[in-house]
Formats: structure tokens, sequence, C-alpha cells
């Protein structure tokens, strides 16, 4: 089966999280997409969130080295890595997405006009995103997620 390198990002704003409602799935997501060749996991983050939201943002750290020497530097890693299957669509057979998936905070810029009008991008509290039907509105492992995002949120353990 194909395998495709992605990048999301769970925006978090205090008690919230940014979702997008997917177009094609029809589901509430966080912002990400394919990481483009020469581009690093990161980087593909960041632009995906600019992308998708209009938002400027940066990724929260949780290092436990950081490297800086002329032949090596580190770059943030990821909060969480998922193997996702992708199921076939049109013309596109099913595949997987080996996904990065990044906490970040906005530092800039504001929510595109025309999502607040299409209302395909929300803030969500915990308690918004748990009560959303699992696998109908939302994947059940995107509640998780968010769900353990809000529990360290709540232990001051990030941000």
């Amino acid at each position: 089966m194909e395998k495709q390198f992605t990048a999301t990002v769970f925006i978090v704003d205090e008690e919230k999280v940014l979702l997008l409602l997917h177009p094609k799935l029809k589901k509430w997501l966080p912002p990400g997409g394919h990481i483009e060749p020469n581009e690093t996991p990161p980087e593909c983050a960041i632009r995906e969130a600019l992308e998708e939201t209009g938002l400027h943002i940066e990724l929260i750290k949780d290092e436990h080295v950081w490297i800086s020497r002329w032949n090596a530097i580190s770059f943030e890693r990821p909060w969480l890595c998922l193997l996702e299957i992708v199921p076939a669509y049109k013309d596109k057979p099913e595949h997987q997405h080996i996904d990065f998936l990044y906490l970040g905070k906005q530092v800039g810029g504001s929510i595109g006009e025309e999502h607040l009008k299409q209302q395909d991008i929300r803030w969500f509290t915990c308690e918004e995103v748990l009560a959303l039907a699992p696998d109908e509105d939302i994947f059940v492992e995107t509640q998780q997620v968010i769900q353990k995002i809000f529990e360290k949120v709540a232990a001051d353990q990030l941000l």
C-alpha cells in the first residue's frame, strides 16, 4: 500500500482547539496536509495552518535535547505520530498517511472571512469536542488526542 508523509497541527488557545470541517470527509479535523519536497514536517504544519486558517502559528516545543551545529540542527519533534488508513476516493486507491502531529499556538494573522461565512472552521472546548458524534462528526482518535491535549493544558504542562 502506498504511504504518504503528512503533517497536522492542533492549534490550541488556552481552553480551546481550532478545527476545520473537512470538505471530503465531512468531519472536524485540525489543519494539515501533505509534506512537500524539500520541506520538513514542522515546516509543513506551519504552512498548512496558514493556508487553511489564515493564522500564523508557532509550534509548542517539547524537546529533550536541542542541537544547533554546523552539521546537525534540531527541528521540532511531533507530539504524536500516526499511521492512518485513507479510504479510496474517486480515482485514488486506498493508501496510508504517515502523519506527524504537532501542537501550535497562534502568534498572528486572523481566520479568513470565507471560512467564517461557510462555518467550516471554529474554536471548540474539550467538552464540545467530546459532545460530537464519534466517527460521524469527528474521528474517535481525534477526540482522544484532543482530550489528552486538554489534560496536559489543565495540568499546566502545555502553553
